[in-house]
């Protein structure tokens, strides 16, 4: 492909044999900055890609919170789209969509906690586009190797703009030893245009085991060294992650006898929903990316 053939997409991606950074074209807080949050939170927030929260939730709710998800973990059809195995099968390694089927967690996506928040960042109403639980089970939980979702969504599912934000909630504590959240410090000021073309219903493996739209060991390695490095934001139940939808974030195995749950809400603007995908392939399936718009306010 030459310079003279490029498309006009800023984050295109997938199109060569080689990878490439490309500066953000977008701003990380789109509001005017009036919020909950104070102007030196939002700025770290802008400066570094994401905010941890030692006590979002109240112990009490991490703990029904928990209990939801592991009764749906236990009762779930493992066939049912939207239900994800570990890698050859066996423990439940994601239910998404659990804000449209459990009131529960819709609830959470209304509490004033999260959504003014989001709202300031993002600069105005928001919706869900992705909920999901991501469970690691004691002794042989799998990673999540190291990823932008931006980079998916925009491919994948046409997300236009960086103008997303995701939540990770946790509802069992996150600790060295069981595959904390793991983020890249101001990763998220760089684009990273990934390998290889992307095959058809790459959702299919790709929620088991991502081969495609991940950044090569060169391109992890210069996203560290110019950043402050790798953080794993840890903590209790209740602890939460608020990160930019560019920053590079992925997850250990975990070979602890120690759980981890998280639970996973993602937000977009109303003004940045989904158009047809720009890597040329169909739609993943909705609840991977929701494309009818329900503002949380009407959830």
């Amino acid at each position: 492909m030459t310079a003279n053939t490029l498309p006009a997409d800023p984050y295109w991606s997938r199109l060569e044999d080689h990878w490439e950074a490309v500066d953000r074209q977008d701003p990380v807080v789109w509001g005017d900055g009036s919020g909950p949050w104070p102007a030196p939170q939002l700025a770290s927030y802008a400066e570094d890609g994401f905010q941890f929260s030692p006590a979002l939730l109240s112990p009490a709710e991490s703990a029904r919170l928990l209990e939801q998800a592991e009764q749906l973990a236990a009762s779930v059809d493992r066939r049912a789209a939207g239900v994800i195995s570990e890698p050859g099968g066996g423990a439940v390694r994601s239910v998404f969509r659990v804000h449209r089927e459990h009131e529960a967690f819709a609830q959470l996506c209304r509490d004033p906690r999260i959504v003014a928040a989001v709202r300031q960042i993002l600069g105005g109403e928001v919706y869900i586009h992705q909920s999901r639980i991501n469970y690691k089970p004691a002794f042989n939980g799998k990673e999540f190797f190291w990823h932008s979702d931006f980079e998916t969504w925009h491919v994948e599912d046409g997300m236009p703009r960086m103008r997303a934000v995701s939540f990770s909630i946790n509802l069992t504590e996150n600790n060295e030893f069981n595959g904390p959240l793991m983020v890249v410090d101001k990763s998220h000021e760089l684009y990273i245009r990934c390998v290889g073309e992307t095959p058809d219903d790459h959702f299919q493996q790709s929620l088991r085991r991502q081969e495609y739209g991940v950044p090569s060991r060169d391109a992890l390695q210069m996203l560290v060294e110019r950043g402050r490095g790798i953080e794993a934001p840890k903590g209790g139940p209740g602890s939460a992650t608020l990160f930019d939808g560019n920053t590079m974030h992925g997850s250990v195995g975990n070979l602890s006898p120690a759980p981890r749950t998280n639970l996973f809400l993602v937000f977009n603007s109303v003004e940045n929903r989904l158009v047809e995908p720009f890597g040329g392939k169909p739609p993943r399936p909705e609840f991977l990316g929701e494309r009818d718009v329900v503002p949380v306010s009407q959830l």
